[in-house]
């Protein structure tokens, strides 16, 4: 098999697997990423006054999955960090003097359980037998497929492991059927949360993020989320791929049913291949006549949540957050609807406080404290920094509610990044943050397809096709992706 040159667009986790996998193959691969480092959503940045913080991903589920790419090249995860499991895994605070933190020990977990509903302990071991198989079936068959054809999925084991799945079941009645104490539904709810959905509109298929919570756990890198971005990087490096960072790409050269050259701002790249990582939709608009998908169709598809984000230094120590503190304190459905239903900016939001130098003491300075607040939001609200001010202050007001600490008089670094930021840094659609909404109709077969249907030589990978958003379905994107150009390339020869 002769070397082909393969363009990749983006340095997301997606494009950096995909990348790896072709390379590896004697391809000549080039990643073009218009910001200065890579890394995508998944980037990090550092302060002069010592916080290093990770601007997306925060929670590490799913280490399978990183292994697996991992033994592909002939590593293990601890050749490249430390990996620590949490415990507690993280910590709910429901109102004021009312908090849980939920221990990593199953046998810990029900006891907990049983405090809030005689019986449930009983409950969870069988809802956690169901989401283990569907975990197994989804995680390591389902999401494997280019989702190009139905055949894909006549395979008997994955035709009858459907049926198991629950698809046309909703999420929020499948876990009804098990509990009924308001704190373990809204905790068996909380994974469905990013997903872009309420649990109403979810099929009852992704309790198997309640496995990856539960069973799985939840895990931190020491050094920060950026250290799986590195371990990606040095991989493809070893493969060959070379990296042209602060390039924009501005537009495809067709000829012939085929993308013969692709302009950007540092000159014209001649390519027998293109994969784009890039928001699918902005790479549908470079191509103009030639995309997939319509503007209609893209108005169309139900968007999972953009967020509000803040990059939080402090001199001082916040004794009652632990890494991960989910503040539960107000109402979710009417978040949810503020989100799915009739968009707008959240009258009461919840929200999420990562505080990673609880684990990791080289985020911050000694003595100090990094914050990472974010609030789901619907995309493509209008943002502007009083908007974004408003929000800061009504969670700087509901920490000191809730825990008992204002935070504001210890703030010695913050930095915001809302919608406008995704939509500049990544050319999200709408802002978003999350890819698409993770329901029926925009599952497998249903969601934007890898594969260009008029440029034969153009395929896309990431959140936005399958399996879909998430640092674990990136992964497999990419190499689900690479795999299928590299069967189409032995073809023609």
């Amino acid at each position: 098999m002769s070397s082909k040159k393969i363009v990749v667009i983006g340095s997301g986790i997606s494009s950096l697997s995909c990348a790896s996998f072709l390379a590896k193959e004697g391809h000549e691969v080039i990643i073009i990423e218009q910001n200065e480092s890579i890394g995508g959503r998944a980037r990090q940045f550092k302060t002069e006054n010592g916080f290093t913080f990770d601007m997306g991903p925060s929670w590490y589920w799913m280490p399978d999955i990183f292994e697996n790419f991992y033994q592909q090249f002939g590593y293990t995860t601890s050749d490249f960090y430390k990996l620590i499991r949490l415990d507690p895994s993280y910590q709910v605070i429901w109102g004021e003097k009312d908090m849980d933190s939920i221990p990593a020990s199953i046998k810990e977990l029900e006891e907990y359980f049983e405090t809030l509903e005689i019986g449930s302990s009983v409950k969870l071991r069988e809802f956690l037998a169901d989401a283990e198989k569907k975990y197994q079936i989804g995680m390591k068959d389902l999401v494997y497929k280019p989702s190009l054809k139905l055949t894909e999925f006549a395979d008997t084991r994955i035709f009858a492991g459907l049926f198991k799945m629950h698809l046309f079941t909703s999420y929020a009645s499948f876990i009804r059927k098990y509990f009924k104490n308001p704190k373990i539904i809204s905790l068996l709810e909380f994974p469905i949360l990013f997903l872009g959905a309420t649990p109403k509109d979810t099929p009852a298929l992704y309790s198997l993020m309640n496995y990856a919570d539960i069973k799985l756990g939840t895990w931190y890198p020491m050094g920060g989320m950026f250290e799986f971005v590195k371990a990606f990087e040095k991989i493809a490096k070893e493969q060959g791929v070379t990296f042209s960072l602060n390039n924009r790409v501005l537009g495809f050269n067709t000829s012939n049913g085929k993308v013969q050259s692709i302009t950007t701002s540092n000159g014209e790249i001649a390519c027998d291949y293109v994969i784009s990582g890039a928001d699918y939709q902005h790479t549908e608009q470079l191509l103009k006549n030639k995309a997939n998908y319509t503007s209609d169709y893209w108005e169309k598809r139900t968007m999972a949540p953009s967020c509000l984000l803040f990059y939080i230094g402090l001199d001082c120590k916040v004794p009652k957050l632990q890494h991960h503190n989910l503040f539960f304190d107000e109402n979710f459905e009417k978040h949810a609807h503020e989100i799915y239903k009739d968009p707008k900016w959240p009258s009461k939001p919840l929200f999420y406080v990562s505080c990673p130098s609880k684990t990791d003491p080289s985020v911050a300075p000694q003595g100090g404290e990094n914050l990472f607040l974010l609030i789901p939001i619907a995309p493509n609200l209008v943002d502007n920094e009083e908007t974004r001010e408003h929000y800061f202050q009504l969670l700087v007001n509901r920490l000191q509610e809730k825990i008992g600490v204002d935070i504001q008089p210890n703030i010695v670094y913050k930095r915001s990044y809302c919608i406008a930021d995704f939509m500049n840094d990544y050319n999200a659609f709408k802002g978003n943050a999350y890819g698409l909404a993770n329901t029926l109709k925009q599952t497998a077969l249903l969601k934007p397809r890898i594969k260009n249907k008029q440029l034969s030589n153009l395929f896309y990978t990431g959140q936005l096709t399958v399996p879909g958003p998430g640092i674990p379905p990136s992964i497999i994107s990419g190499e689900v992706v690479a795999k299928h150009l590299l069967k189409s390339i032995d073809k023609q020869h």
